[in-house]
């Protein structure tokens, strides 16, 4: 079983800071994706957002990214679990921050490595709060 923690998701917004860490965001829900994305925001973070992941492969594939979080099921049949796996191939240490509505919790067999998951509901400053601590811990140079 992984550990709970806290995640959002949405558009992508523009960066308040060009050192600030990058978190792309993955979740299909418009509302909820943009609760995670201003929360980040806020904190300071550059949010980039994904609506499925095709769209995350492609931000992937062109930005440095920091830490992904996604959510499992997404929109037109994607997956955050094979989504994090083929994000992790290509930079292995990249944290990630699993969620869902749909589960209680997620099978170490299931995730990549390392990786969080928070169920939802979850609110916007545990989210601020796991980020900081997994990006302290992974990037010293962002705390």
């Amino acid at each position: 079983m992984m550990p709970f923690a806290a995640a959002f998701a949405c558009l992508s917004m523009p960066a308040l800071d060009s050192a600030a860490a990058t978190i792309l965001v993955v979740e299909d829900e418009p509302t909820v994706c943009e609760l995670a994305a201003e929360a980040l925001l806020e904190e300071g973070y550059r949010v980039l957002t994904a609506a499925d992941a095709w769209e995350a492969e492609a931000i992937l594939a062109r930005e440095s990214v920091d830490m992904l979080f996604t959510d499992i099921d997404l929109a037109r049949n994607t997956n955050g679990l094979a989504l994090a796996r083929l994000a992790r191939s290509a930079h292995p240490d990249l944290p990630v921050i699993y969620t869902s509505g749909g589960r209680a919790c997620l099978s170490a067999a299931d995730a990549v490595s390392e990786s969080v998951f928070v169920p939802k509901p979850y609110r916007p400053s545990q989210l601020v709060a796991l980020t900081n601590d997994i990006l302290r811990a992974a990037h010293p140079h962002h705390a």
